[in-house]
This record gives structure tokens, sequence and C-alpha cells, in this order.
């Protein structure tokens, strides 16, 4: 423990963030990082917890006390090592993690949690700074050799902790560049991309090889990785959006949001118009926009939306609106549902909850409204409200209502593993072995939609075990 006295003498103060005025003209991040001094400070509140609910709260089990007391004592790289043994990639989840670890802070119990999610983001950002981080090369060969599909956040710590372990790696991506979800699903504003090609470099020098363009099931037969491979692990995601089913959802002006969201971030890595929009460009300009979906989705799409120039933003969500704050006595340590307001929200948005939508109204084939209702829910069932129906005006409709579970069509077609009740791949979280031997699976793909550092944490645990079936043993971390 740091400093007995911490958690008394300070309150919780986190990074800021730029004047929405100015971050609303650009796409690069814009959080105001503390000085050394504040993060010691904030570390110092650490009470290091006889039971740390926030390492439990944690999906990668980060030893958060410990390398809080580091910091505090200035002890950066060691914070370092000790936050890479549980984390592949902190640089992300330090920027796009939600931080269950801070809802489960104990301090968290009188709002006043510990900033852990900004530590974590000081401490491998100082590393990255320092020349600390850098290709960790396996002793020896094993010989053996594992496909990965999918290059998102599990196939990337799958595919890393394999190469480290000594096998022979290839990922195979079906997109242009790798990184998945974050790469093109994650606005710039959020996390820049230079971070994924950073860590792509490490990867290669560590003797994982890319291959991009590559769509298993598609432009690489699943039968040839069976073939010419030991192993194969599944990570490609959960892709398949939820779909709008109603009157007019059809028309043009109704799109799913990654189409949006891959096309700006495809402009901002420089690629041309007809690259980055091959069915005709998607843009928020001048427009009446509406988000269907509360999600973190939703939210991205509105801080896009007001980047582009929409005329107005308008979100919706079908369930009612949460409470401003959580019963702790019900809830903590565990995630509470309560509101959120993310940067992208405070950048202007009119937000509205319990609204389904039941037309879209459109002439000559465009969209100009969105017809809604009212509703009320009560013992988990939802009724319509009589009489409460209103028209809201639409140019764009975007669709940012969750994803029902990785494609079928293609790789799953081809690879013949069964999937759950769910439609996920089936495996377990010990062996991640599908009912096709040889065959793994891990993240989204396996554990329908779900967070970054979820998704770190079953492509780490799935890489333990492919290396348990390969050699019979293993000493990769879970």
């Amino acid at each position: 423990m740091g400093k007995e006295t911490g958690f008394l003498e300070l309150d919780r103060q986190d990074r800021s963030y730029t004047d929405p005025r100015e971050r609303l003209g650009h796409y690069n991040e814009f959080i105001v990082p503390h000085s050394e001094e504040a993060l010691r400070a904030q570390a110092s509140r650490c009470m290091n917890c006889g039971i740390p609910y926030c390492h439990n709260g944690c999906p990668v089990n980060n030893v958060i006390p410990d390398w809080n007391h580091l910091v505090y004592e200035a002890d950066w790289r060691q914070a370092l090592a000790l936050l890479h043994s549980t984390n592949n990639f902190p640089e992300f989840t330090g920027r796009v993690c939600p931080a269950p670890c801070e809802a489960a802070c104990t301090l968290n119990l009188i709002d006043q949690p510990v900033t852990i999610k900004s530590i974590e983001c000081a401490i491998v950002d100082r590393g990255w700074r320092e020349g600390w981080i850098v290709p960790q090369p396996a002793a020896r060969q094993t010989g053996k050799s594992v496909a990965v599909i999918g290059s998102g956040p599990a196939g990337l710590a799958c595919a890393q902790q394999l190469a480290r372990a000594g096998h022979a790696v290839t990922v195979f991506e079906k997109a242009d560049r790798i990184g998945g979800l974050l790469r093109y699903g994650i606005p710039d504003f959020k996390m820049e991309k230079h971070l994924i090609n950073r860590r792509a470099v490490q990867m290669e020098a560590e003797g994982v090889q890319f291959r991009t363009g590559a769509e298993v099931g598609v432009e690489v037969a699943f039968s040839a990785l069976r073939e010419n491979f030991d192993a194969v692990v599944l990570a490609g995601g959960a892709e398949e959006a939820r779909a709008l089913s109603i009157p007019g959802a059809e028309l043009a002006g109704v799109r799913l949001a990654m189409e949006f969201l891959t096309q700006q971030n495809k402009r901002n890595a420089g690629d041309d118009e007809l690259r980055a929009a091959p069915r005709g460009t998607l843009t928020a300009k001048d427009k009446h926009v509406i988000v269907i979906g509360g999600g973190d989705t939703g939210s991205d799409c509105v801080g896009t939306s007001n980047r582009q120039g929409a005329k107005s933003v308008t979100q919706l969500e079908i369930m009612p609106r949460p409470p401003e704050r959580e019963d702790k006595a019900l809830t903590w340590p565990n995630w509470p549902l309560k509101l959120r307001t993310s940067s992208s929200h405070e950048e202007g948005v009119d937000r509205d909850w319990a609204v389904l939508a039941k037309r879209v109204v459109g002439e000559g084939g465009a969209v100009n409204g969105l017809e809604c209702v009212r509703v009320e829910w009560s013992g988990g069932a939802m009724r319509e409200i009589e009489g409460s129906s209103f028209i809201l005006p639409a140019d764009l409709v975007l669709l940012a209502m969750g994803f029902t579970g990785p494609r079928r069509r293609g790789l799953l077609d081809r690879a013949g593993v069964e999937l759950d009740a769910r439609g996920n791949v089936a495996a377990d979280t010990v062996r991640y072995e599908t009912s096709v031997p040889g065959v793994f699976s891990c993240g989204d793909m396996r554990r329908g939609q779900s967070l970054v550092v979820w998704a770190i944490r079953e492509g780490r645990q799935a890489a333990r075990a492919v290396d348990e079936a390969l050699m019979g043993a293993s000493t990769l971390p879970r």
C-alpha cells in the first residue's frame, strides 16, 4: 500500500477532455492526460483491499493494487511488466474499456473509485515512449503451426501468446488492414489506429505473419488451413448485425452503424472515397440523423455524425431511462445499470428512452422521417402506449442495435463446427476446442457480442489451450 491515508486525503480526479468546440473539428484522440505527479497522487488512493474486488471485476484479472503501488513509488517499468503479465494490449483497454474494475472498486461505494483506467493507460503509454516495449520472440521453436482467423483483440492476443510459446502463427484477416472492429468499428477519436500498427510491428518481429484481404471460406479454403496447420483458431467476432424489421427499412437512408463507422475510419486512413465507400458515400453532413440503439456503438455514431456536420442527432433506446445512480447495496461490486453519458453525448445529441421505431417514412426512395411510439415495461414485457405515436425528421437512420452472433456464411459453413443455442461457436472456457478436433474458438465468435477486454482474456486463455493440445503442457498464463 503506497500511502495509507491517500484515499482520505485526495478525491478522485480523472483525465479531462479538450473543449467540444475544438475536438469536433478533427478525428484525433482528445483526452488530456494527467501529469506524473497527479497520476502518482491518484494511484496513492488505492487502499490495497484485503479482497481486491477490482481484480475480480477485471476480465483479464489485472493485478491492479500492485501496479497502483508501483506507480505511487514511481517504479513505472515494473508497473508495466506487471500490467503486461495479464494484458497484451493495455493501450487498447486503457482507451475503450468501460472499466468494470472501477465499478468494483471499494471506493466506488462512495462514488470515488480509483482512476484505474487512466493509470493503466499512462503506464503503457509511458512504456512506449521510453522504449521499454520491445519484441519478445520465443527462445526456441516448437515446429508446430497455428492459423488464427480474425485479427481483432481476441485473435491478436491469441496469436501473440502462441508465437511467444514458439509456434509458427499466421493470422488471416478478411479486411485490408488488421485490427477487426478495433480498426474499423471504433472511431479514431476514441482510439487512434497507429496503436494497432505498432503492436503489429512488434508481433511480426516475434514471428507472427499477417495475411490481410484473405477471407477464410471465400478467398482461402478452410480445408487448406486444416491440412497445412496443426491447429486452427476461430476468432472472427460477432458481426451479424441486428436488423430493423419495420416498413420502410429497405430505404437507402437506413444503414448499419458499422458501415457508417467503417467508412469514416477508412477516410481517416487516407483511402479514396470509392475504396472507403464501395456502396456509395455515406455521410451525416447537413442531415437529420437518428441513431437507433443506446449503447457504445450508438454513441460512436453520435460523435461521428457531429464531426461530419449533422444538422441534428437523435439517439433512441427501446429500454427505459436508467437511474442516474445505482443502488450500491444491490449492485456493488457488479457492473451496475445506470445512466451513462459519453464524451460523444456531451458534444450534442437528443436522447430518448422507451421509444419503439414503427415505420420509416420516405418519399421517392429517400428517408424523411421515422414514426415512433412510446412504450412502457412491466415484468419484463413491453407494451405500446396508446396515442403516443410521433414522427421525427430523419434523412439518415443508423442501426446500432447490437449483434446477433457470428456470420455463418463462408467461414462457419465451411468449418462445420457446432453452434450453441445463441448461434455462437460452441466451445467451453477450459479447452476452447470446438466440435471439430484441432479447431478452437475464442472471443465474440464464441461468447457473443462483448467487450475488448473480454476478447483479450479469451484470446489468452485459448492460446494456452492450443499450446496444451499441441505440446501436452503449457507454461502460458490463463
